[in-house]
Parts: structure tokens; C-alpha cells; sequence
């Protein structure tokens, strides 16, 4: 069993991620699942001794079922929330992911017992959609050339 970058101190908590940032024809990936009401990232905790890269690429075969290709890191992003009572500082990185031409996936990942289910949100509407991180609209919606770094703090209200 491959062991997590994190850590989990009383009511913190610290995890490394790497997540990907797929688009197809003005739509973005996102997960969901049956147990929460937004939509996240695709990505995952990076295992101690995977390099970013490998993590996102392997967190993408799990959960769409299609291997994409990195084009280049994007985001590094800084994450403050709270999960479960938790106070959670999370470190991911964002990888800009090749597009395939198609939206086709074979997906059905579960994880930690829960069924995830892909979603192709449509980018000039994100704003209508529970979806995080938060920052995701604005950032698709202007040019990037180099690496953004982007910190979010969910606990205020």
C-alpha cells in the first residue's frame, strides 16, 4: 500500500495533491460524488516517494479511465479550508493536461467506498455550479503563460 504526502495532527491537517486541469471544447473536468454536493478537482494525494507529474497522471487513469498526457505544470496552489472539523492547509499542484479531441471517458472510480462520477462543466457557466477550487473560472478564462501561484483561504466566511 503506497502511503500519503500528509499530515494529520488532533484537529489539522496538511496534505500534498496533484490535480489536473483537462479541457475539452469550453468545457473543464471536474469530479463529484455521491456524498458531497460540489464538485472538485481531478487529482489526488501525491504518494511519498511519486513525483507530482506521475501522481497526476495516474489520478487521471483512476478516475476517467483515459490516460492523458501533462502539458505543462499551471497552478501551485496554496488551500486553506476546513473538512470535517479539520483546519486543512493543502499544497497542490495544477498540471494543464493535452486535450484528446473528445469528451468519451470510462470512468467508474470509487474511492475510500464512495462512487466518483466525472462531470464536463461548461467553462463560461462554472460560476453556476458548486465547484472547487474556487479560482478555476477566472484562471480558464484568461491567457497563462507561465506558472501561477494562487492561494485561497475557505475558512472565512
Amino acid at each position: 500500500m503506497e502511503l500519503d504526502c500528509g499530515i494529520v495532527q488532533k484537529d489539522k491537517r496538511f496534505r500534498y495533491r496533484a490535480a489536473a486541469i483537462i479541457v475539452e471544447d469550453g468545457y473543464v473536468l471536474f469530479a463529484g460524488n455521491e456524498r458531497e454536493d460540489y464538485f472538485y478537482s481531478v487529482g489526488g494525494a501525491v504518494h511519498i516517494g511519486e513525483t507530482a507529474e506521475a501522481a497526476v497522471k495516474r489520478e487521471v487513469l483512476e478516475e476517467t479511465g483515459a490516460a492523458y498526457e501533462v502539458d505543462r505544470l499551471a497552478v501551485i496552489h496554496e488551500n486553506f479550508f476546513i473538512e470535517d472539523g479539520r483546519d486543512c492547509h493543502e499544497i497542490a499542484l495544477y498540471y494543464r493536461m493535452k486535450p484528446r479531441g473528445t469528451r468519451a471517458l470510462c470512468s467508474s472510480s470509487v474511492t475510500q467506498g464512495v462512487t466518483e462520477t466525472m462531470h464536463w462543466l461548461p467553462i463560461e457557466a462554472l460560476d453556476a455550479y458548486p465547484a472547487f477550487p474556487s479560482f478555476m473560472k477566472a484562471y480558464l478564462q484568461s491567457e497563462h503563460s507561465g506558472i501561477e501561484h494562487i492561494v485561497t483561504d475557505e475558512r472565512r466566511g
